[in-house]
């Protein structure tokens, strides 16, 4: 099997950062799972890097929660918890409530056109059963919205949270019997957007939301 793990050098940026970016990048994406053990050497070899990035790295991603050190074992990818799930998608819901109120008031026929567009894009990336890729359009058709919201501090807002949202996008994809469901809930979304239908757009996006509680609940595994 093909290792994704590589490092794009910028030569804007110190090394230590690139690693950062690398792992954390992974984790987001699922590359590296939730309870896998990051091993100083292995990794190192994988990046083609020296240990001391990589050891200035996970001390990062374990500030960021996305790492923890286990007592005798070393460091491992932090698992999904049952309460970091409900948080980070309570807060989504509310959030996102929000910007399809305002989308639905301010949206453009040009991105309406976009969001069309990124639906269907979505739509063809599941039909690939492609997760990565699935993942990043879902993660399109929901920052269109945002930024037909024309409300900087609101869009700030939903982008922190959109990375840690990621990780739940990969685990519920996984699941295949959710896809057709989010090609439907999509396609609710975007039709009560075109008409201006407000509370049909909150109902949706909530229900879209809640959906990918159940679905990711029931793929992984919560560390207790």
């Amino acid at each position: 099997m093909e290792d994704k793990l590589k490092v794009t050098l910028n030569e804007y940026l110190p090394l230590r950062d690139i690693v950062f970016n690398t792992l954390r990048q992974a984790i987001l994406k699922g590359e590296l799972e939730p309870g896998e053990r990051l091993m100083e050497i292995q990794l190192a070899d994988r990046l083609g890097v020296s240990r001391t990035p990589i050891r200035e790295a996970i001390r990062k991603l374990e500030l960021e929660g996305l790492v923890v050190m286990i007592p005798r074992k070393g460091a491992e990818v932090a698992r999904i918890t049952e309460k970091d799930l409900n948080d980070v998608l309570e807060v989504r819901c509310s959030l996102e409530e929000l910007a399809v109120e305002l989308a639905c008031e301010k949206i453009t026929k040009e991105e309406l056109e976009a969001l069309r567009k990124s639906m269907d894009d979505f739509k063809a990336a599941i039909h690939e059963k492609d997760v990565t890729i699935s993942a990043e359009k879902d993660v399109t058709f929901h920052d269109i919205i945002f930024q037909a919201t024309r409300n900087d501090r609101l869009i700030q807002i939903l982008n922190n949270l959109r990375e840690q949202m990621y990780r739940y996008r990969v685990e519920y994809l996984k699941d295949l019997e959710s896809h057709a469901i989010l090609v439907n809930e999509h396609q609710e979304i975007y039709d009560s957007i075109e008409k201006k239908d407000v509370e049909k757009a909150k109902e949706s996006i909530k229900k879209h939301i809640y959906n990918q509680v159940v679905g990711v609940s029931k793929t992984i595994k919560y560390e207790r």
